[in-house]
């Protein structure tokens, strides 16, 4: 597609964009810097969140495993509940969650995942997926636990089906 230049056994034209590739570096450097002190806020703030939640929320069950997980993210089965309808009133706070996998998002569907770990239907439904970012604070937490609560409890009421 391209002719000309030898560079990389004349594989690719062209010549190498120099300043990309430093300033690639610069900000590798950077990220590289700043990645424990990244990872210590997040996964300190996703802790806040599991130990909230699961403390203060009857049937409220962590998927995954408990410590080995991606450091700002923490996913839960609140049986009972319906995850499009916490999402939508969590919405309404300024709260935002996905319901299910990554790769479920935007579908009714139970996530395959989910299915996978083997949760029973009525826990599955409620599927509520948190993340937490360098931007997000303690506040925001806070903020979380003080509003979910009643959340689950008003999604619970209008959902009887689904409460085992």
């Amino acid at each position: 597609m391209l002719s000309g230049g030898g560079q990389e056994r004349g594989i690719r034209a062209g010549t190498e964009n120099v300043a990309f590739i430093v300033g690639m570096t610069t900000a590798l450097e950077l990220a590289y810097a700043e990645h424990e002190a990244r990872v210590a806020h997040v996964s300190g703030l996703r802790d806040r969140i599991i130990d909230g939640i699961t403390a203060v929320i009857d049937g409220a069950r962590l998927t995954g495993h408990p410590d080995l997980r991606m450091p700002n993210s923490a996913s839960f089965a609140i049986a009972g509940a319906d995850g499009e309808s916490l999402l939508l009133n969590l919405d309404q706070e300024g709260i935002y969650a996905s319901s299910g996998s990554a790769c479920t998002s935007g579908t009714l569907e139970i996530s395959h995942v989910l299915r996978a770990l083997g949760l029973p239907e009525v826990e599955a439904r409620g599927s509520l997926r948190l993340t937490t970012g360098i931007r997000s604070t303690d506040a925001d937490v806070d903020r979380l636990l003080e509003v979910l609560p009643g959340i689950v409890e008003r999604v619970r009421e209008v959902t009887p089906s689904l409460v085992s």
